[in-house]
């Protein structure tokens, strides 16, 4: 009887174990579907965007409440200073967060040309791997840091991080959406997680640090990295798969730095994220000082500016699927929206004032940021190679000059000429720069120019074909064929004994290519 228990219990077991495999080969031939391969690919681009965002943030109500807190622990074991003193402190320990904020963007700002040259070097996947893994790390030093030094590793570390995860994210994105419909509307949805990343951040974790402590935010954040990285290396297999040698090398960053339609783009998004970053360290005591606003008031000022993002994202996706032509008025209106909201900030009398130019500056942002992100990759495509990592960390490098000025910038423009004059000033400074994208407006006409590709070879022929053809077009100088440097040109490009001419030969490589 017993054995006859056993034996059942073996044969249902067996039986689960079946269904278990089968369910597994299922699961693995759905995650080999094309299609399905890139819904999960934006959700852990999507993901890994909306920690970095929300890291960049959640310490906004939390590291300064805390190194006050270590401060005044310090200046109660000794003789407490006189007055001067004391000013002094305040002054330095301002300056000493401002640089805390400020380092992450500075050192990303730093790394992002070296980590663009790597990612078009090994692909997207190992470097978003890498990026994870960095903000796993510095998540956790966070989450136990006990001093200024060890925040300012962690924040620093984030930087590095973000240089990885964040270019080979959006380039992952742009390599597998190659139609421009469906890549504006990816584009859109990472930009939809950056944006509630960085606006609901500071309620996140400002209320899990009154209430479960300053651990508590990080450690939650660094599992999501951790779950987030694990997809990332079982669905994308970094390590496994090595088609990144059969792919075309990226142009250099230096070459896409001087493209002026792509300078022009990155001027755009420096310009139109300036009053965002400057406004974020400097409007709370600006609210204080006019508005008398309780810490609830300011703790939620960015918050209601998510939802006009959200629908600035979804109006540029649509436009830009039925009028693609308009990309750079989008962009044009929103950075004109940006200057006139930067212009009324410092009218207002109260919080629910406050709220409206608030929400015009995300609006405008999102017109900007949802119209010229595609812009670059499509600039890449028509005048370079496609190849996406240099040209986002180019993106990249225009966010972070904004972000690394605002900490340390904002509060010394606003010392010594007034909240006032920083608003007008950034309002100014978009409405002027939003002519420039005029220039891009004919840039959805172009198309793959042969002269372009001779560019391309310029540093030297990557390839076979490339070295055929250029050997072939120098011997064409010359007046001889590759054949046998005997046969010679005739006066419309065309062989002697052969009806193919010399334009044709290039229309036809041009379709190759």
């Amino acid at each position: 009887m017993a054995t006859e228990e056993s034996g059942g219990l073996a044969q249902t077991a067996a039986v689960k174990l079946s269904e278990m495999g089968e369910k597994t080969k299922q699961l693995g031939t759905a995650i080999q579907d094309p299609e399905r391969q890139r819904r999960i690919i934006l959700v852990i681009v999507c993901v890994a965007l909306l920690l970095d965002n929300m890291l960049y943030m959640v310490i906004v109500p939390i590291v300064p409440d805390y190194l006050a807190r270590l401060e005044s622990e310090s200046e109660q074991a000794h003789i407490k200073g006189n007055s001067s003193i004391n000013s002094t402190q305040n002054e330095n320990f301002d300056l000493q967060i401002g640089v805390l904020f400020a380092s992450k963007a500075i050192l990303q700002l730093i790394v992002n040309p070296l980590t663009g040259t790597f990612i078009d070097r090994v692909g997207y996947d190992i470097p978003l791997l890498i990026g994870l893994s960095i903000m796993f790390v510095s998540t956790c030093i966070f989450a136990f840091a006990e001093n200024y030094a060890t925040l300012f590793v962690a924040r620093s570390l984030q930087g590095l991080g973000s240089a990885f995860a964040d270019t080979s994210g959006i380039a992952m994105i742009a390599d597998k959406y190659t139609e421009e419909p469906e890549r504006s509307r990816a584009l859109g949805i990472a930009l939809a997680f950056i944006s509630f990343g960085s606006l609901a951040a500071p309620p996140f974790g400002g209320v899990l640090y009154e209430f479960a402590g300053k651990r508590v935010p990080f450690i939650v954040l660094a599992f999501i990295c951790l779950a987030d990285g694990i997809l990332c290396l079982t669905v994308l297999k970094p390590f496994s798969s090595r088609t990144r040698e059969n792919m075309p090398i990226g142009t250099p960053i230096y070459k896409l730095m001087i493209d002026p339609y792509i300078a022009v783009v990155a001027g755009a998004l420096t310009t139109c994220n300036i009053p965002l970053a400057f406004l974020e360290p400097t409007i709370a005591n600006w609210m204080e000082g006019t508005m008398d606003s309780s810490q609830w008031e300011i703790g939620l000022t960015w918050l209601p500016a998510f939802f006009p993002h959200i629908l600035g994202v979804y109006i540029t996706v649509k436009l830009a699927a039925q009028y693609p032509h308009l990309q750079w008025f989008y962009g044009a209106l929103g950075m004109v929206i940006i200057g006139a909201s930067s212009c009324i900030v410092p009218a207002c009398k109260n919080f629910e004032q406050l709220i409206i130019p608030l929400c015009g500056i995300c609006f405008g942002i999102a017109l900007v940021d949802t119209a010229l992100l595609p812009t670059l990759a499509f600039l890449v495509d028509v005048r370079h190679v496609s190849v996406y990592g240099s040209v986002y960390a180019i993106a990249d490098i225009s966010y972070c000059v904004a972000y690394a000025l605002g900490p340390i910038v904002a509060g010394k423009i606003v010392h010594d000429l007034g909240f006032v004059q920083l608003n007008l000033g950034m309002g100014l400074a978009n409405v002027l720069y939003a002519p420039a994208l005029i220039f891009l407006r004919n840039v959805c006409f172009m198309k793959p120019s042969h002269s372009e590709r001779n560019m391309l070879l310029e540093e030297g022929a990557t390839g076979l074909y490339d070295t055929i053809k250029m050997e072939e077009r120098q011997r064409k100088k010359h007046g001889y064929s590759s054949a046998g440097n005997c046969v010679p040109i005739g006066e419309n490009g065309t062989f002697a004994g052969k009806s193919k001419s010399f334009s044709e030969e290039e229309t036809s490589e041009l379709e190759y290519i």
